[in-house]
């Protein structure tokens, strides 16, 4: 038996519990035809990326299954039959089965932009900054008169 993944999108317009009597539909549909249901994760309702039949938000659901090879086409085909799944996606998935994923929490509010302390310098002393000046002043000083005395050899 083969490991798959199916993604499939709910319409949010249905109450709880015909949702998940879509959900257990599905789960049974797979035990049905021989396959095994492993994990059903339920991510909930997310904003769509694009508006599908004039909807902009579904109800995420990832199902991890054991089944064998034909089963995919048959849970296709329910899908594609089914009005109150929007989109769905069967994958074949190989290894462990990943960590249940925790649901999103909502965003901490934004806070009014403040801009970012920046580390204060500590001031340089007014002598100081002329004597470093004055240095630069003597090296390149230092260095045309070495370059004028070379162009005279």
């Amino acid at each position: 038996m083969n490991q798959y993944e199916v993604m499939y999108v709910i319409d949010t317009a249905l109450d709880d519990q015909a949702r998940g009597a879509v959900i257990d539909r599905f789960s049974q549909l797979v035990e049905q035809n021989g396959g095994k249901v492993d994990r059903i994760d339920e991510w909930g309702k997310r904003r769509l990326a694009y508006a599908i039949n004039y909807k902009t938000e579904g109800y995420y659901v990832l199902m991890y299954i054991s089944a064998p090879p034909q089963l995919p086409r048959e849970l296709e085909r329910n899908f594609k039959n089914a009005d109150q799944v929007l989109r769905y996606l069967v994958i074949r998935f190989e290894g462990e089965l990943p960590a249940k994923r925790e649901p999103l929490k909502p965003a901490a509010p934004v806070q009014a932009a403040q801009p970012a302390p920046q580390p204060e310098e500590a001031p340089v002393p007014a002598a100081e900054e002329a004597a470093d000046m004055a240095e630069e002043a003597v090296t390149v000083e230092t260095v045309v008169d070495a370059e004028e005395a070379v162009a005279e050899v």
